[in-house]
């Protein structure tokens, strides 16, 4: 079973249906206590780092999803959440997986980053299965998770950034899988089915 935490910083609606398109009937659960008893849970995220962090703090979900030793992924702004530090609002997070997110340096190019892109440096990973860099998948954001030893995929716009991370039961993907087609639709089969080592 699948629980989708709903911390108010996210249209959750379109995870829950692109998990009930995979045949798989995900549970919105709005109370830390409740996290422990799900195989495997999805943070989504919109919107501000700072106002979702303080969110997260003030319903208590801080220790809950630091104590959860299940498979859990954080979507868009919800897998920045995971890292060390947010340059959006200059907060930390919640120090799940390594790295710090920084606004992405665009040059040019329209900001936010918004759209169909590409995937690159694809790295062996449960998650990564099946994905190789013809496919495409949707983003929409302005900071991005640098690269570091947690980055399973990298994507370009302006500069290269993490959009695929992992460590131990924690990952995130920082574009849309529930958006993003056939390819996000394998991506999130491959959460339901990552079994840990």
């Amino acid at each position: 079973m699948i629980a989708i935490i709903n911390t108010g910083c996210a249209n959750i609606n379109s995870v829950r249906f692109a998990f009930e398109r995979l045949g798989v009937t995900p549970e919105v659960i709005t109370e830390p206590a409740q996290l422990s008893h799900f195989e495997r849970a999805i943070l989504p995220g919109v919107g501000h780092a700072k106002v979702a962090m303080e969110r997260l703090k003030q319903g208590g979900w801080q220790q809950a999803i630091a104590e959860y030793q299940r498979p859990l992924m954080g979507i868009c702004l919800g897998m920045q959440l995971l890292c060390e530090h947010t340059n959006e609002g200059d907060v930390p997070c919640l120090g799940m997986i390594p790295g710090n997110v920084e606004l992405l340096e665009v040059g040019d190019l329209t900001s936010p980053h918004m759209g169909w892109n590409n995937l690159a440096k694809i790295k062996p990973h449960p998650l990564t299965q099946g994905l190789d860099e013809t496919q495409q998948v949707y983003f929409v954001h302005s900071y991005a998770h640098t690269i570091n030893n947690a980055t399973l995929v990298e994507g370009e716009y302006g500069n290269k950034f993490s959009a695929i991370v992992a460590k131990d039961n924690y990952a995130g993907m920082q574009f849309h899988p529930e958006r993003s087609a056939k390819v996000g639709a394998k991506l999130l089969q491959n959460f339901i089915d990552w079994q840990l080592a």
